[in-house]
């Protein structure tokens, strides 16, 4: 009788099975991954194309400031490992590039950022496929606008300097957020007024603005540990509205004695790129917001897989994008979704911008005959990244990730790339030191 039954269970589902391991879902004939392109263009962007045989084609941003030809290296040894794949099966995909190469899984930040743009552009071609915005396939928005801000300042400007560009740029401009680099390159221990410089221009552009305006600022890992806490603290009386890398990853283990220390949220993670370096900085309880870079962490898979984590820890995401307009999009799509979302980095203002060749690229015209940003050259719906009046971008509504890249600039751009490069500090005594 046992058999007998299941013998008739089996002749039912044999049926389904069939269908199910040639379904699209499953790996089946529909489409496949048959070319790629990958594109290196001003200021200092790549962009990675990938067409299915079917004719979808899916833009994905794969980068590494200052390490752009590195990371188009690793994107060329992965791809034939994807032609010929389904399209849909984005995480079997993602887990074969992370699994089945020996040293992706925990590769650094060249592997995943080549990984971040092969994933950014099979979401991308998965959303056209269907018609439907990225954000509808992780689970549809849990809002309906996007906090954004801008970047504000230089390296080294002047108190003078920095609160002018400040009160200019929300004047001409919408947004209510602006970040700015916190200070100059400093030695271990500060004995050449390197505090009290930051303090001056970070009073200059408080008094500026106002108390309403909230001013991030960004350490970038060029503080060492033993100045850090000090730094915050001075800082403190100015409303920071964070503090971000206060110190370099390396050294993370000093975050949660600073987090103790302020009342300044702390904020770390462009350069973590994988979900167990968040997790173990998760379980010391050592940031309050988590900026993890969608081109730089796996892509919008693994964004999303670590905005959940975070969320488990009532701890706040605020995706770095200092990029392109792929990765703001890929961006866009997660923080719809998630519940912890704060802010949203963009590349508005961003000194970096006019360092790789920029001015080389023939803006377009805007309506009131203003030069184009760069953010807005490549594509061909610019309203996407509209700012409104309460400072916010709004949830992406266009299939895939919502953005229409212009191709032929993109492919007149690529003819001679771009220059740009980190740069090589060192302190007043010669030493090499982080920037």
């Amino acid at each position: 009788f046992h058999m007998e039954r299941l013998s008739r269970i089996a002749s039912h589902l044999t049926p389904d099975c069939k269908t199910l391991t040639s379904s699209p879902v499953h790996g089946g004939t529909s489409d496949v991954i048959v070319n790629w392109e990958v594109f290196k263009v001003p200021p200092r962007w790549v962009f990675l194309r990938i067409e299915t045989k079917n004719g979808y084609v899916g833009w994905g941003e794969p980068n590494l400031e200052g390490w752009s030809d590195t990371v188009i290296a690793a994107v060329r040894e992965m791809m034939p490992s994807v032609v010929g794949e389904n399209p849909a099966r984005i995480q079997y995909i993602w887990q074969k590039l992370h699994r089945q190469k020996f040293y992706a899984a925990g590769g650094g930040g060249v592997i995943y950022s080549a990984l971040a743009g092969i994933d950014q552009a099979l979401w991308d071609i998965q959303g056209k496929t269907l018609n439907v915005p990225v954000h509808r396939l992780l689970g549809g928005a849990v809002r309906e606008k996007l906090l954004v801000y801008r970047w504000c300042g230089g390296d080294n400007n002047t108190p003078e300097a920095a609160a002018k560009e400040a009160k200019d740029l929300l004047r001409d401009s919408k947004f209510k957020l602006i970040k700015m680099n916190a200070c100059p390159r400093m030695q271990f221990i500060d004995t050449e007024g390197k505090i009290q410089q930051a303090v001056d221009r970070m009073r200059a552009v408080r008094n500026a603005v106002g108390p309403k305006v909230g001013v991030g600022l960004d350490f970038h890992g060029r503080v060492k540990a033993p100045m850090a806490k000090k730094l915050v603290k001075a800082l403190e009386p100015f409303d920071p509205l964070f503090v971000e890398e206060a110190v370099v990853p390396d050294m993370n283990f000093a975050l949660a004695d600073l987090k103790k220390a302020t009342h300044v949220p702390i904020a770390t993670g462009e350069r973590m790129f994988s979900v167990a370096s968040f997790r173990d900085l998760l379980n010391a309880h050592a940031a309050d917001i988590l900026q993890p870079d969608c081109s730089h962490c796996g892509g919008i898979s693994n964004l999303l897989t670590i905005s959940r984590m975070a969320e488990a820890y009532d701890v706040a995401m605020a995706p770095h994008c200092p990029l392109g307009p792929i990765a703001l999009a890929s961006c866009l799509a997660v923080d719809s979704v998630i519940a912890n979302f704060a802010f949203q980095e963009t590349s508005y203002g961003i000194h970096y911008n006019a360092e790789g060749g920029a001015s080389a690229v023939k803006g377009k015209q805007t309506n009131n005959k203003k030069k184009q940003c760069i953010l807005l050259h490549y594509i061909k719906n610019p309203q996407v990244f509209e700012v409104g009046e309460d400072g916010c971008m709004r949830v992406p509504t266009g299939p895939g990730l919502g953005v229409e890249i212009d191709e032929k600039a993109v492919r007149e751009a690529a003819k001679n790339g771009h220059t740009w490069k980190g740069r090589e500090w060192t302190l007043s005594d010669g030493t090499p030191t982080r920037w």
